[in-house]
């Protein structure tokens, strides 16, 4: 049945039993599922129907009849249009609390699985965590430029004056930068904005459709030196861009504990919660348990956020990425850190079976970091590893729940730990760590 909108029901209210998985809340009327964005548990709201589906409607809450205790008020005068947050409704604590059950209920209702043991939550910084970010640009109108995320339920840039989640050197510039873009003479040349924040340094990658004017390169450098962030130009997604003037910036996160610098090109993949991902680097180091006679192996590797660290502590440690380009980084970030115990290969994960050397090898651990789509395709291929311990960071709990279901009920693992960390606050992702071990 095709979605359709429907006039608003001054009348209709609901009880709210649940949290979904994208952070609406959930009620039952009439034996329909009803989710109503801006409502949570234990509350009672009214609301109006936006869409009509067979199975389930759904609605936003118009007025909020009795408050949950969690409730409390969103910080962002936007919050409600924009669509990077949908959680600043509910306490921050309450928002972990919140993932955890989600992660649970997907282990036992997927998997059919429960961890042994629930790991406690890891969490940072609820405001100003976010390092990396793909800001949308649209000028509508002679000097009236938006920056900003997409708004919920439209392809419309939401028009708002600074960003919380974001870290400060960007957050606050919200403003500014529209101001900037609207401008130049290419104002409507400019689509989208790479964040990328360094420890050390903030670049602000700009994706240019026609090049700047002598006029709008003087634009440009005046707002680099004034609010000391880095422009760069980019003609290609996801490629480097060419500094604004002189030098690339430098840029790099520094793992203390581990004695690791590890350094990023803007578009690159990196976790976007530093103080978190942090704790998430020793809590698998940690679980994983490395001595200095093991062979590690690293899936889906990327930079060598856990390779390198783990090299500190294993005999050797192999990294395996799917993309070139940061199969050459994290090669370049092991020299750099002087580590010689410590191997990137490329290779498509998601391919059947695997032939390279590195594949032929036995490893005693293994960590696992895939993207949503989960690993289905090598966890196919750990029997031949013959490891003893596993540590699988995940960012869809769901995959996670299906790739476990086949660890345990199939290779003979046990999901010894289970647990969330609490990488982006404020919105419904649900990032979690799972350990197995051999039964």
């Amino acid at each position: 049945m095709s979605a359709s909108a429907q006039s608003p029901t001054a009348a209709a209210r609901a009880p709210v039993t649940a949290l979904s998985h994208d952070g609406r809340g959930v009620a039952r009327l009439k034996g329909k599922t009803l989710f109503i964005e801006g409502a949570l548990p234990g509350e009672e709201v009214a609301y109006r129907v936006l869409r009509r589906r067979r199975d389930f409607d759904e609605a936003v809450a118009t007025e909020i009849v009795h408050a949950a205790p969690e409730r409390v008020t969103p910080r962002c005068a936007q919050y409600g249009v924009c669509g990077g947050c949908v959680l600043q409704h509910l306490d921050p604590a309450a928002q972990v609390e919140a993932k955890q059950q989600t992660l649970l209920d997907n282990l036992e209702r997927i998997g059919g699985l429960a961890p042994e043991e629930v790991l406690p939550p890891l969490r940072g910084p609820a405001w100003g965590y976010r390092r990396r970010a793909r800001l949308s640009v649209h000028a509508d109108g002679p000097g009236k430029v938006c920056v900003g995320f997409t708004e919920r339920h439209r392809h419309h840039v939401t028009a708002t004056e600074c960003c919380h989640v974001l870290n400060p050197n960007v957050g606050e510039l919200i403003t500014p930068l529209a101001e900037l873009i609207a401008s130049l003479t290419i104002a409507a040349r400019i689509p989208q904005i790479e964040v990328a924040v360094g420890d050390e340094a903030t670049v602000l990658q700009l994706r240019l459709l026609s090049p700047p004017t002598p006029e709008d390169r003087e634009k440009l450098l005046a707002f680099q030196a004034r609010h000391a962030v880095h422009l760069e130009l980019a003609t290609q997604v996801g490629a480097r861009g060419k500094p604004l003037q002189g030098e690339s910036a430098r840029l790099r996160y520094t793992l203390l504990e581990q004695d690791i610098d590890i350094e990023f090109e803007p578009a690159d993949f990196i976790q976007v919660n530093g103080e978190v991902n942090r704790q998430l680097v020793k809590l698998a180091l940690r679980e994983l348990d490395p001595r200095t006679g093991d062979q590690v192996l690293d899936l889906f590797s990327g930079l060598g956020n856990f390779t390198l660290p783990l090299a500190r502590y294993a005999a050797s440690v192999t990294g395996i990425e799917g993309d070139a380009g940061l199969v050459q980084r994290a090669r370049h970030n092991a020299t750099s850190n002087g580590l010689t115990n410590v191997y990137f290969e490329q290779a498509d994960l998601f391919a059947g079976q695997q032939h390279g050397e590195w594949a032929k090898r036995r490893y005693s651990h293994i960590l696992l970091d895939p993207p949503r789509t989960g690993a289905r395709e090598i966890i196919a291929q750990f029997p031949r590893f013959q490891a003893e311990r596993l540590v699988y960071v995940s960012c869809h709990p769901a995959t996670l729940a299906r790739d476990a279901k086949t660890l345990v009920g199939e290779q003979g693992w046990r999901l010894a730990r289970a647990g969330v960390l609490d990488m982006f606050p404020h919105t419904a992702h649900v990032e979690s760590i799972a350990v197995f071990v051999r039964s």
